[in-house]
């Protein structure tokens, strides 16, 4: 038990790192647009919170000439800033400084006079992009997906609450497809623009989701809301929409391929799912592990988790309705 209070007293203690590493994950945009023989559009986008700023820099190859350099624009979401530079980009290396001390990604779309794209993924482990190399695969979405939700605290919490709440097989397996086909269903919408909704609120509500199921979690299964218990697929399907606008939030600065559209948004929801899963099969393993060696206490441990997560939705509850205003 004083090892528990340790822990979840360790953990409060790191509520504000863990809101600016939820928001650090999201990556960072690099697009370069050649706009004549040689001449490149650079925009450079590095998401914001607040005055919190990744100390990020992309450096083109050496034999780059910057034409003219524009007023860096504040968003809100993210800093972008748009040069003009003059060099072949067939050979060099582009190289993100600083990127090795974060715990972010910078997706990079080079695209060609004739519309060809390339797009590229660079990772702390790998801050440079080697231009000679092979055009990569669009499965780069599938890699950001996955990393999206294995990284966003906030939907891990949220998926990790569902396993907690649900001990019914049949009846987890409905309520995660509820989940699944709603943010599936909104994502799908706004990236294509067809619905957008203002990414601030939309992370508010999230957080008050997480907090709403941390508070059925505490309470003895017969306070718990009726429609909790009958019908938990519907209260996931009803969340779901909102997590499927913010999974959109980590596209909306960087975009989709328009000649592969389809493909890259069914990469990184297919992404998403698999992150997911990842999640779930983790958790039910750590489950059968306490079960059969009795090696956790499962309802102390179960009620720390739980306890953590209330606090810290509340904690991102309010900080993000504060940023909306």
């Amino acid at each position: 038990m004083i090892r528990t209070r340790r822990t979840l007293l360790t953990l409060l203690v790191l509520l504000p790192a863990l809101a600016a590493v939820a928001h650090e994950v999201r990556p960072a945009y690099l697009s370069i647009e050649e706009t004549a023989p040689d001449v490149h559009r650079v925009t450079w986008k590095q998401p914001v919170l607040g005055e919190y700023r990744l100390s990020l820099e992309p450096i083109l190859p050496e034999h780059c000439e910057v034409l003219n350099e524009e007023l860096p624009e504040h968003t809100g979401a993210a800093l972008i800033s748009r040069w003009d530079v003059r060099c072949d980009l067939s050979h060099g290396v582009i190289f993100i400084q600083g990127l090795s001390r974060t715990l972010t990604d910078v997706m990079v779309r080079i695209t060609s006079l004739n519309g060809e794209q390339r797009t590229f993924m660079l990772k702390p482990d790998s801050p440079a992009l080697d231009l000679t190399d092979p055009v990569p695969p669009i499965a780069a979405y599938l890699l950001l997906g996955i990393e999206h939700l294995i990284f966003g605290i906030d939907h891990i919490l949220f998926v990790i609450g569902l396993v907690l709440f649900i001990p019914d097989r049949w009846m987890l397996l409905k309520t995660i497809t509820g989940f699944t086909v709603a943010h599936s269903m909104t994502l799908a919408l706004s990236v294509l623009d067809l619905v957008r909704l203002p990414q601030g609120p939309v992370e508010a509500v999230i957080a008050l989701s997480i907090l709403f199921l941390a508070r059925e979690l505490m309470l003895p299964e017969a306070r718990r809301s009726a429609l909790m218990r009958v019908r938990p697929w519907l209260m996931a399907f009803t969340f779901g929409l909102l997590h499927g606008f913010g999974f959109a939030g980590a596209l909306a600065d960087i975009g989709l391929p328009q000649g592969d559209l389809a493909l890259a948004l069914f990469l990184f929801n297919l992404g998403i799912e698999v992150g997911q899963l990842m999640v779930i099969s983790i958790m039910l393993t750590v489950a059968w592990i306490s079960r059969r060696f009795h090696t956790l206490e499962s309802s102390a441990w179960q009620r720390a988790f739980t306890l953590f997560m209330g606090i810290a939705a509340a904690y991102w509850t309010i900080d993000r309705t504060w940023l909306v205003f």
